[in-house]
């Protein structure tokens, strides 16, 4: 008889314990945001159309033109060169560029459409927003002639 009390306190114990491993409240733990680095590029471009030069050194993070320059070297004319700061749009540049000319900062959208390694700038109507920017008048009507075709090149330094 005192083997089968004591068999039922330790079968009792046992159920006991395993109950109350059951009754212990699991806690979902949320799972940590992984935050995703977009990586940030450097491309780098250039042109001759005829006697001019153009050079186009942009600096990309996701589909953000972060900072770049853009220089036009036109022959026997003052250089425009300023900076560059825009967005790109599945196969288009559209960007703000900020430029000193003759002595007088200036800033004017351009639009360049990526044609494998080159860019071909667009052109059309513009307007004055009477706040210190040109902008395209109408985004649908411009024309990509490839007159002005910008190759990759090697980024210096």
């Amino acid at each position: 008889m005192k083997k089968v009390l004591v068999l039922s306190l330790v079968l009792m114990s046992i159920l006991v314990s395993c109950k109350k491993e059951k009754e212990v409240e699991v806690v979902p733990v949320a799972p940590e945001k992984i935050a995703v680095e977009e990586s940030i590029s450097e491309e780098c471009y250039s042109g001759t159309i005829k006697k001019d030069t153009i050079s186009m050194n942009l600096i990309v993070k996701g589909n953000q033109v972060t900072s770049g320059k853009l220089s036009y070297n036109f022959y026997e004319k003052d250089k425009n060169e300023g900076t560059l700061v825009g967005e790109i749009k599945g196969d288009t540049l559209l960007a703000d560029y900020t430029f000193m000319s003759e002595g007088v900062s200036s800033v004017r959208q351009v639009v360049f459409l990526k044609k494998g390694n080159t860019y071909v700038q667009g052109f059309g109507d513009v307007v004055d927003d009477n706040k210190g920017k040109v902008a395209f008048k109408d985004r649908k009507q411009l024309k990509f002639d490839g007159k002005t075709v910008l190759s990759k090149v090697e980024c210096k330094m």
